[in-house]
């Protein structure tokens, strides 16, 4: 019955001019069966798409497929990464004046860290966990760059940044660099992770800086992350808590939600 209904339904099948309910003349040949095969092969891939959308419209299979689509993604874009492939910086004149840029946040402005008392909370994979003061932090070799910050949301601005790179905090710490993952806790509750290899790029910023200036308690005072090769919501703000591990319990706020763990720029 299947073959018959595909059969009726290939423009290559009508040619033939049989009936659905006669058996093809032409299929009496070993040569025609192989043709008929290649052809029903064609018209089935064609058909493929279509059948994974139909898919979509069984409520039961929406969530798992979508999260398979975004687990290759991620795992797809893992493997084009390049450690060594700089995001792109840009001159004075085209950064976005401090006052313009935006102010994003997933629960409040200022969730009133400390800066006094403040430190970063460190452990996992490392030689020295314990606690680090911003001034170890920057004590850390300075490096300045004007890079991209993109939002999910839809927007983007071009800002300057300063800081040490996360790579040498983690030769401060003793990492264990062939660890999978760096995590970080948030004073806003909020959570994200990283591949090694994003936080060994010397892209990726410990940010205490902003045109100059320390962090304003509104873009993550006293200390951020800055990840120009990475969609904004990686860069969390009001870092407390830093880990170095192989096992994710979770991969981030937005990521536990059904957004991308990877998403590269």
């Amino acid at each position: 019955m299947l073959a018959c209904v595909v059969a009726c339904n290939f423009p290559n099948a009508r040619e033939s001019q049989w009936s659905c309910t006669d058996r093809p003349q032409f299929m009496d040949s070993k040569v025609d069966k192989k043709r008929f095969k290649r052809v029903s092969r064609r018209e089935l891939l064609k058909l493929t798409p279509v059948v994974a959308l139909g898919a979509f419209a069984i409520p039961k299979l929406q969530v798992p497929l979508l999260r398979a689509g975004l687990g290759f993604s991620d795992w797809a874009s893992s493997l084009l990464f390049r450690g060594g492939h700089l995001a792109p910086t840009f001159a004075a004149a085209a950064v976005t004046p401090f006052e313009q840029f935006p102010i994003n946040d997933y629960d409040v402005d200022d969730p009133e860290v400390d800066l006094e008392h403040w430190s970063l909370s460190v452990g996992g994979q490392v030689q020295r966990a314990g606690n680090y003061t911003l001034a170890q932090v920057q004590a850390l070799p300075k490096y300045t760059q004007n890079t991209r910050h993109v939002c999910v949301e839809g927007w983007d601005v071009i800002g300057n940044f300063s800081g040490a790179r996360l790579s040498d905090f983690l030769k401060l710490i003793g990492a264990d660099t062939s660890s999978r993952f760096v995590t970080v806790q948030c004073a806003d509750e909020y959570y994200e992770s990283l591949d090694m290899a994003t936080a060994l790029h010397p892209q990726t910023l410990l940010c205490y800086e902003m045109y100059g200036h320390p962090l304003t308690r509104e873009h993550g005072a006293p200390l951020r992350l800055t990840i120009p090769t990475k969609i904004g919501y990686k860069q969390a703000k009001y870092l407390t808590q830093l880990k170095v591990t192989n096992v994710l319990e979770k991969i981030g706020y937005w990521e536990d939600q059904g957004y991308s763990g990877f998403y590269g720029l």
